[in-house]
């Protein structure tokens, strides 16, 4: 933070700080897990979060949709029924809710791979899942679980960024991938 600026006067940078401070804990072979579970280009993808853990989620499946991987949101009226080969990713800060929960068996019962972003990487999600991105949150003064979701997005926004630096022409598929009905 400014150190030049008075507390509370610029607060969107100690919202930064919380992120940045919070992504230099994230642990390199569990973000690598992740990224190498998304290789899987004929994986068909499924996301889900309760709340705004599920927007972070939404807003994740949007790009892995842009740069090509078939993705869908758990709950849409689209969304097929997930099956043996599929993936499913739940963001759950809890990593105890009990819809998350429930999603994550019986997408492990028809054989799928479950990754979950958590801050328990000790709960019962977290015991479920074949790929755990542990996110070690500690004292914010954000409100609610903020820091833990803002974090997510990033994440997996660099996810993407890095899926997409293996992808020829990538810019282009997901420019031409992206809606035109806006």
């Amino acid at each position: 933070m400014d150190k030049g600026t008075a507390p509370g006067t610029r607060p969107w940078l100690a919202v930064g700080q919380e992120i940045s401070n919070l992504l230099q804990r994230v642990d390199p072979d569990a973000f690598a897990a992740v990224v190498d579970a998304f290789r899987a280009q004929d994986r068909r993808w499924f996301f889900s979060g309760q709340g705004r853990s599920g927007l972070s989620a939404q807003m994740a499946a949007m790009r892995l949709m842009h740069i090509g991987r078939t993705v869908h949101f758990v709950g849409e009226v689209t969304a097929p029924s997930v099956r043996n080969g599929d993936g499913l990713l739940i963001i759950s800060g809890s990593g105890e809710t009990p819809v998350s929960l429930s999603y994550a068996k019986i997408a492990k019962g028809e054989g799928a791979k479950v990754i979950t972003l958590t801050q328990k990487p000790k709960g019962t999600l977290a015991g479920m899942a074949d790929v755990v991105l542990p996110l070690p949150v500690e004292g914010t003064k954000q409100f609610g679980g903020s820091l833990f979701e803002q974090t997510c997005l990033l994440l997996l926004d660099a996810v993407v960024m890095q899926l997409a630096s293996e992808t020829a022409d990538a810019h282009a598929t997901m420019a031409y991938r992206h809606t035109n009905l806006q």
